[in-house]
Protein backbone atom coordinates (compact mmCIF):
# COMPACT_ATOMS: atom_id res chain seq x y z
CA UNK A 1 0.00 0.00 0.00
CA UNK A 2 2.86 2.45 0.78
CA UNK A 3 4.02 1.63 -2.84
CA UNK A 4 0.73 2.74 -4.38
CA UNK A 5 0.55 5.96 -2.17
CA UNK A 6 3.79 6.51 -3.44
CA UNK A 7 3.52 6.31 -7.28
CA UNK A 8 -0.02 8.13 -7.06
CA UNK A 9 1.66 10.99 -5.06
CA UNK A 10 0.55 12.55 -1.98
CA UNK A 11 -1.27 14.45 -3.57
CA UNK A 12 0.74 15.86 -6.54
CA UNK A 13 3.71 15.71 -5.07
CA UNK A 14 2.78 17.89 -2.63
CA UNK A 15 3.20 17.85 0.97
CA UNK A 16 -0.04 17.39 2.89
CA UNK A 17 -2.20 17.07 6.23
CA UNK A 18 -4.24 14.58 6.55
CA UNK A 19 -7.16 15.64 9.48
CA UNK A 20 -9.26 12.44 10.78
CA UNK A 21 -12.34 12.27 12.79
CA UNK A 22 -13.03 10.30 15.48
CA UNK A 23 -15.89 10.46 18.28
CA UNK A 24 -15.73 7.03 20.12
CA UNK A 25 -13.87 3.98 20.13
CA UNK A 26 -15.85 1.57 21.47
CA UNK A 27 -14.85 -2.18 22.65
CA UNK A 28 -16.85 -3.69 19.81
CA UNK A 29 -19.01 -3.13 17.75
CA UNK A 30 -22.85 -1.65 18.62
CA UNK A 31 -25.54 -2.23 16.23
CA UNK A 32 -27.41 1.50 17.22
CA UNK A 33 -23.71 3.38 16.04
CA UNK A 34 -22.77 2.12 13.06
CA UNK A 35 -20.44 5.87 12.60
CA UNK A 36 -18.14 4.59 15.40
CA UNK A 37 -15.04 2.55 15.03
CA UNK A 38 -14.49 -0.63 17.36
CA UNK A 39 -11.00 -1.10 18.94
CA UNK A 40 -9.91 -3.48 16.77
CA UNK A 41 -10.78 -1.50 13.89
CA UNK A 42 -8.66 1.09 15.21
CA UNK A 43 -6.06 -0.58 16.36
CA UNK A 44 -5.34 -1.36 12.54
CA UNK A 45 -5.63 2.15 11.17
CA UNK A 46 -3.21 3.52 14.04
CA UNK A 47 -0.72 1.01 12.90
CA UNK A 48 -1.40 1.99 9.15
CA UNK A 49 -1.23 5.95 10.15
CA UNK A 50 2.25 5.49 12.34
CA UNK A 51 3.76 3.25 9.61
CA UNK A 52 3.43 5.98 6.56
CA UNK A 53 2.51 9.10 8.43
CA UNK A 54 4.24 11.32 10.71
CA UNK A 55 1.13 11.98 13.22
CA UNK A 56 1.14 14.94 14.87
CA UNK A 57 -1.40 17.07 16.87
CA UNK A 58 -3.14 19.65 15.50
CA UNK A 59 -2.01 22.49 16.64
CA UNK A 60 1.82 21.38 16.04
CA UNK A 61 0.82 20.74 12.42
CA UNK A 62 -1.10 24.11 12.10
CA UNK A 63 2.44 25.23 12.84
CA UNK A 64 4.24 23.18 10.83
CA UNK A 65 2.10 24.21 7.71
CA UNK A 66 2.59 28.41 8.64
CA UNK A 67 5.98 28.12 8.95
CA UNK A 68 6.61 25.63 5.59
CA UNK A 69 8.06 22.44 7.41
CA UNK A 70 5.14 20.08 7.20
CA UNK A 71 6.27 16.63 6.46
CA UNK A 72 5.22 15.18 3.16
CA UNK A 73 2.87 12.88 4.79
CA UNK A 74 1.32 14.27 8.28
CA UNK A 75 -1.46 13.55 9.82
CA UNK A 76 -3.63 14.17 12.80
CA UNK A 77 -6.11 12.04 14.33
CA UNK A 78 -8.48 13.90 16.23
CA UNK A 79 -11.43 12.98 18.75
CA UNK A 80 -14.43 15.30 19.12
CA UNK A 81 -17.02 16.00 22.57
CA UNK A 82 -15.07 14.37 25.03
CA UNK A 83 -15.91 10.33 25.57
CA UNK A 84 -14.37 8.49 28.15
CA UNK A 85 -13.61 5.59 25.48
CA UNK A 86 -11.07 7.93 24.43
CA UNK A 87 -8.77 7.63 27.41
CA UNK A 88 -10.41 4.03 28.40
CA UNK A 89 -9.95 2.30 24.74
CA UNK A 90 -8.24 4.82 22.88
CA UNK A 91 -5.41 6.36 24.56
CA UNK A 92 -3.86 2.27 25.06
CA UNK A 93 -3.86 1.71 21.56
CA UNK A 94 -2.42 5.04 20.66
CA UNK A 95 0.26 4.43 23.69
CA UNK A 96 1.04 1.16 22.23
CA UNK A 97 1.96 2.45 18.62
CA UNK A 98 3.70 5.91 20.22
CA UNK A 99 1.01 8.14 18.61
CA UNK A 100 -0.93 11.65 20.23
CA UNK A 101 -4.39 12.42 19.10
CA UNK A 102 -5.39 15.72 19.67
CA UNK A 103 -9.28 15.73 21.85
CA UNK A 104 -11.86 18.53 21.30
CA UNK A 105 -14.04 18.44 24.70
CA UNK A 106 -17.31 20.02 25.11
CA UNK A 107 -16.80 21.44 28.78
CA UNK A 108 -20.36 21.18 29.78
CA UNK A 109 -20.60 17.25 29.65
CA UNK A 110 -17.56 16.21 31.60
CA UNK A 111 -18.50 14.27 35.07
CA UNK A 112 -21.30 12.46 34.07
CA UNK A 113 -23.38 14.73 31.45
CA UNK A 114 -24.75 13.02 28.15
CA UNK A 115 -24.68 14.58 24.56
CA UNK A 116 -28.41 14.99 22.98
CA UNK A 117 -27.16 12.31 20.04
CA UNK A 118 -26.45 9.77 22.79
CA UNK A 119 -29.67 10.57 24.84
CA UNK A 120 -31.26 9.88 21.50
CA UNK A 121 -29.29 6.78 20.75
CA UNK A 122 -30.18 5.02 24.63
CA UNK A 123 -33.87 6.03 24.40
CA UNK A 124 -34.52 4.35 20.88
CA UNK A 125 -32.33 1.30 22.29
CA UNK A 126 -34.58 0.96 25.44
CA UNK A 127 -37.74 1.89 23.75
CA UNK A 128 -40.03 -1.12 23.26
CA UNK A 129 -41.09 -2.01 19.37
CA UNK A 130 -43.02 -2.09 17.42
CA UNK A 131 -43.42 1.45 17.13
CA UNK A 132 -42.49 4.43 18.76
CA UNK A 133 -44.74 7.33 18.68
CA UNK A 134 -43.93 10.93 19.81
CA UNK A 135 -46.45 12.63 17.95
CA UNK A 136 -47.93 14.23 21.09
CA UNK A 137 -44.63 15.74 21.53
CA UNK A 138 -44.46 16.81 18.13
CA UNK A 139 -41.22 14.43 17.21
CA UNK A 140 -43.40 11.93 14.52
CA UNK A 141 -43.74 8.39 14.13
CA UNK A 142 -41.43 5.82 13.96
CA UNK A 143 -41.29 2.26 13.25
CA UNK A 144 -39.32 0.25 15.13
CA UNK A 145 -39.43 -3.69 13.90
CA UNK A 146 -35.85 -3.77 12.88
CA UNK A 147 -32.75 -2.64 13.80
CA UNK A 148 -32.47 -0.55 10.13
CA UNK A 149 -35.92 1.47 11.34
CA UNK A 150 -34.65 1.73 14.90
CA UNK A 151 -31.52 3.50 13.37
CA UNK A 152 -33.50 5.65 10.74
CA UNK A 153 -35.63 6.38 14.21
CA UNK A 154 -32.11 7.89 15.51
CA UNK A 155 -31.32 9.89 12.78
CA UNK A 156 -34.77 11.36 12.34
CA UNK A 157 -34.69 12.23 16.17
CA UNK A 158 -31.30 14.04 15.92
CA UNK A 159 -31.59 15.90 13.08
CA UNK A 160 -34.92 17.38 14.87
CA UNK A 161 -32.92 18.59 17.83
CA UNK A 162 -29.45 18.85 16.11
CA UNK A 163 -30.21 22.73 15.51
CA UNK A 164 -32.39 23.85 18.65
CA UNK A 165 -30.99 26.38 20.73
CA UNK A 166 -29.19 24.65 24.03
CA UNK A 167 -32.19 25.38 25.97
CA UNK A 168 -34.67 24.10 24.19
CA UNK A 169 -33.27 21.01 22.35
CA UNK A 170 -32.85 20.27 26.65
CA UNK A 171 -36.37 21.05 27.16
CA UNK A 172 -37.58 18.67 24.32
CA UNK A 173 -35.33 16.00 25.28
CA UNK A 174 -36.92 15.78 28.46
CA UNK A 175 -40.70 15.70 27.13
CA UNK A 176 -39.34 12.90 24.99
CA UNK A 177 -38.45 10.99 28.39
CA UNK A 178 -41.07 12.08 29.58
CA UNK A 179 -43.91 10.65 26.95
CA UNK A 180 -42.21 7.14 27.07
CA UNK A 181 -40.08 6.50 30.24
CA UNK A 182 -37.31 3.83 29.45
CA UNK A 183 -35.70 3.85 32.66
CA UNK A 184 -31.76 5.36 33.85
CA UNK A 185 -29.81 6.34 31.58
CA UNK A 186 -26.07 5.66 31.15
CA UNK A 187 -24.08 8.60 33.19
CA UNK A 188 -20.58 7.32 32.23
CA UNK A 189 -20.27 7.98 28.76
CA UNK A 190 -18.09 11.27 28.64
CA UNK A 191 -14.88 11.87 30.44
CA UNK A 192 -14.70 12.76 34.00
CA UNK A 193 -11.89 15.58 34.90
CA UNK A 194 -9.45 12.97 36.05
CA UNK A 195 -9.22 11.30 32.79
CA UNK A 196 -9.56 14.41 31.08
CA UNK A 197 -5.86 15.62 33.06
CA UNK A 198 -4.66 11.95 32.60
CA UNK A 199 -5.07 11.79 28.34
CA UNK A 200 -3.54 15.82 28.17
CA UNK A 201 -0.42 14.52 31.19
CA UNK A 202 0.02 11.12 28.45
CA UNK A 203 1.07 13.88 25.54
CA UNK A 204 -2.43 14.32 23.77
CA UNK A 205 -3.61 17.75 22.58
CA UNK A 206 -6.80 18.93 23.99
CA UNK A 207 -8.46 21.82 22.44
CA UNK A 208 -12.00 23.82 22.54
CA UNK A 209 -15.26 22.30 21.40
CA UNK A 210 -17.44 25.26 23.11
CA UNK A 211 -19.36 24.38 26.57
CA UNK A 212 -22.83 22.35 25.01
CA UNK A 213 -21.83 21.76 21.73
CA UNK A 214 -24.05 24.66 19.80
CA UNK A 215 -23.74 25.43 16.12
CA UNK A 216 -21.80 28.95 16.19
CA UNK A 217 -24.18 29.69 13.48
CA UNK A 218 -27.44 29.38 15.45
CA UNK A 219 -25.77 32.24 18.09
CA UNK A 220 -25.58 35.67 17.83
CA UNK A 221 -21.87 36.90 17.51
CA UNK A 222 -21.41 38.05 21.33
CA UNK A 223 -23.09 34.18 22.39
CA UNK A 224 -20.63 32.33 20.05
CA UNK A 225 -18.10 34.11 21.53
CA UNK A 226 -18.78 33.36 24.70
CA UNK A 227 -19.50 29.56 24.01
CA UNK A 228 -15.96 29.50 22.66
CA UNK A 229 -14.51 31.75 25.85
CA UNK A 230 -16.17 29.66 28.54
CA UNK A 231 -15.13 26.15 27.27
CA UNK A 232 -11.17 27.05 26.59
CA UNK A 233 -11.31 28.71 29.97
CA UNK A 234 -13.06 26.15 31.55
CA UNK A 235 -10.16 24.10 30.30
CA UNK A 236 -7.21 25.58 30.63
CA UNK A 237 -8.21 25.96 34.62
CA UNK A 238 -9.03 22.63 34.77
CA UNK A 239 -5.78 21.82 32.89
CA UNK A 240 -3.09 24.20 33.90
CA UNK A 241 -2.13 24.71 30.20
CA UNK A 242 -3.56 27.17 26.96
CA UNK A 243 -5.83 25.61 25.18
CA UNK A 244 -4.22 26.45 21.38
CA UNK A 245 -7.05 24.44 18.85
CA UNK A 246 -11.17 24.62 18.48
CA UNK A 247 -13.13 22.55 16.31
CA UNK A 248 -16.30 24.10 15.00
CA UNK A 249 -19.37 22.51 16.43
CA UNK A 250 -20.89 20.15 13.50
CA UNK A 251 -17.99 21.70 11.64
CA UNK A 252 -19.81 22.89 8.10
CA UNK A 253 -18.36 25.88 6.07
CA UNK A 254 -21.10 28.35 6.21
CA UNK A 255 -23.88 26.22 7.76
CA UNK A 256 -22.38 25.36 10.93
CA UNK A 257 -19.39 28.52 11.10
CA UNK A 258 -18.44 31.51 8.90
CA UNK A 259 -15.32 34.06 8.40
CA UNK A 260 -16.66 35.78 11.29
CA UNK A 261 -16.20 32.98 13.92
CA UNK A 262 -12.54 32.27 12.55
CA UNK A 263 -11.33 35.42 13.32
CA UNK A 264 -13.20 35.67 16.31
CA UNK A 265 -10.72 32.41 17.31
CA UNK A 266 -7.54 34.37 16.80
CA UNK A 267 -8.84 37.04 18.35
CA UNK A 268 -9.04 34.89 21.02
CA UNK A 269 -5.64 33.73 20.74
CA UNK A 270 -6.20 30.46 19.27
CA UNK A 271 -3.98 29.00 17.16
CA UNK A 272 -5.83 26.67 14.67
CA UNK A 273 -9.50 25.49 14.24
CA UNK A 274 -10.95 22.53 12.60
CA UNK A 275 -14.10 21.89 10.05
CA UNK A 276 -16.11 19.17 8.86
CA UNK A 277 -14.99 19.96 4.81
CA UNK A 278 -13.19 17.20 3.29
CA UNK A 279 -9.79 17.28 1.70
CA UNK A 280 -6.33 18.03 2.47
CA UNK A 281 -4.36 20.88 4.08
CA UNK A 282 -1.91 22.01 2.00
CA UNK A 283 1.00 24.95 1.77
CA UNK A 284 -0.91 27.87 2.23
CA UNK A 285 -3.70 26.75 3.96
CA UNK A 286 -6.14 28.71 6.58
CA UNK A 287 -5.16 27.28 9.36
CA UNK A 288 -8.34 28.55 11.28
CA UNK A 289 -10.51 26.45 8.39
CA UNK A 290 -8.69 23.44 8.48
CA UNK A 291 -10.01 20.55 6.38
CA UNK A 292 -11.05 16.99 8.37
CA UNK A 293 -12.66 14.14 7.28
CA UNK A 294 -13.69 10.10 7.82
CA UNK A 295 -12.22 7.72 5.89
CA UNK A 296 -13.75 4.48 6.79
CA UNK A 297 -13.48 1.63 5.74
CA UNK A 298 -13.58 -1.85 6.63
CA UNK A 299 -10.37 -3.01 5.75
CA UNK A 300 -7.33 -1.47 5.69
CA UNK A 301 -6.71 -0.97 2.03
CA UNK A 302 -10.13 0.39 2.08
CA UNK A 303 -9.13 3.00 4.91
CA UNK A 304 -6.14 3.85 2.55
CA UNK A 305 -7.76 4.40 -0.54
CA UNK A 306 -10.14 6.09 0.78
CA UNK A 307 -7.07 8.39 2.29
CA UNK A 308 -6.02 8.78 -1.05
CA UNK A 309 -9.22 9.61 -2.49
CA UNK A 310 -9.95 12.72 0.23
CA UNK A 311 -6.27 13.49 -0.35
CA UNK A 312 -6.05 14.19 -4.37
CA UNK A 313 -9.28 16.53 -3.28
CA UNK A 314 -6.57 19.03 -2.02
CA UNK A 315 -7.68 21.63 -0.34
CA UNK A 316 -11.18 22.70 0.30
CA UNK A 317 -12.02 26.26 -0.33
CA UNK A 318 -12.01 28.96 2.61
CA UNK A 319 -15.47 30.80 3.65
CA UNK A 320 -14.57 34.58 3.07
Amino acid sequence: MLAGLSLLGWPRGERALSILIYHRVLPSPDALRPGEIDAARFEAQVAFLSRHFTLMTVSDAAAALRERRLPRRAACITFDDGYADNWTVAHPILARHGARATVFVATGYLNGGRMFSDTVIEFVRRVPGPVLDLAAVGMGVHPLTTVEERLKAVSALQVQLKYLAPQEREAQLRRMLAALPVGAMPDDLMLTDAQLRQLADAGHEIGGHTVDHTVLTTLTPDGAREQVRAGRDHLAALLGRPVRSFAYPNGRPVRDYDAGHAAMLRELGFEAAVSTAAGVALPGADCFQLPRYTPWGRSTAMFAARMMRNARMGGPAAVV
